[in-house]
């Protein structure tokens, strides 16, 4: 078939939301503006999340998976998604549907004129220490990057695929691929997308990898923008 639009769906002990993962994914590739297929990526999971990946994929065949043998983290999960992914443009979102897919076309119509665009969650339903603490590493995170995010940990993003694949993943890097992709002189843009409470399963990260982790990982990109090759071909024969 001919796709036009890969979304990751990162994976993590997360068996209680796949299911309806299946179905919300499923829904939305009926109203999608691109034709999309998914692309589960396993980190690892020491639950059942292999076993629910298997039996969706087999009965849908838009969906297809990687597995890792261990848990490398979400970084690691996108970069093996960008890796493998064939079509024009990719996205990601987080298996526990916070946000919802049919946003993506939101961010689909403004793709044409952008190499990233990217969600901002609208009136978060998240804890007050969670919100805070990520109103502080984003705020840190953009005195260090001067991207103009508002809201670079919303797992709701479309990237031509182009642009993804040229990114140097490193851990804690997903946090910053706005900054990247203007390191490769893209154009981004931010758009208000929905936002839900989690309903299922238990959420990854803690107060580190919300406040301290990103902190850290700023010096890691201040590091790799001084580093960064970055070239265009004019002529080739």
């Amino acid at each position: 078939m001919n796709y036009e639009f890969t979304i990751i769906v990162p994976v993590f002990n997360e068996e209680d939301n796949l299911k309806r993962v299946e179905k919300e994914l499923s829904d939305y590739i009926k109203i999608a503006t691109k034709k999309t297929k998914i692309l589960f990526v396993n980190d690892g999971s020491i639950d059942k999340s292999q076993l629910l990946i298997d039996e969706i994929c087999k009965n849908n065949p838009d969906f297809s998976f990687i597995q890792f043998q261990k848990n490398c983290g979400l970084s690691a999960a996108i970069a093996a998604g960008f890796k493998n992914t064939d079509t024009e443009l990719v996205g990601y979102i987080d298996s526990d549907l916070q946000t919802a897919p049919e946003d993506f076309n939101l961010l689909l119509a403004e793709i044409g004129n952008y190499e990233l665009v990217t969600g901002v969650r609208a009136n978060r339903k998240d804890s007050f220490v969670k919100n805070m603490s990520s109103t502080i590493a984003n705020g840190i995170r953009r005195a260090f990057t001067h991207d103009g995010m508002d809201d670079t940990g919303c797992p709701l993003k479309v990237i031509r695929t182009e642009n993804a694949k040229n990114i140097p993943m490193f851990k804690g890097l997903h946090r910053f691929l706005p900054a990247m992709i203007l390191l490769q002189n893209g154009r981004i843009k931010q758009i208000p997308v929905q936002h839900f409470p989690r309903i299922a399963g238990v959420a990854k990260y803690g107060l580190w990898n919300r406040l301290l982790g990103p902190l850290l990982d700023c010096f890691a990109y201040v590091w790799m923008k001084k580093k960064y090759i970055n070239y265009a071909i004019e002529k080739k024969s």
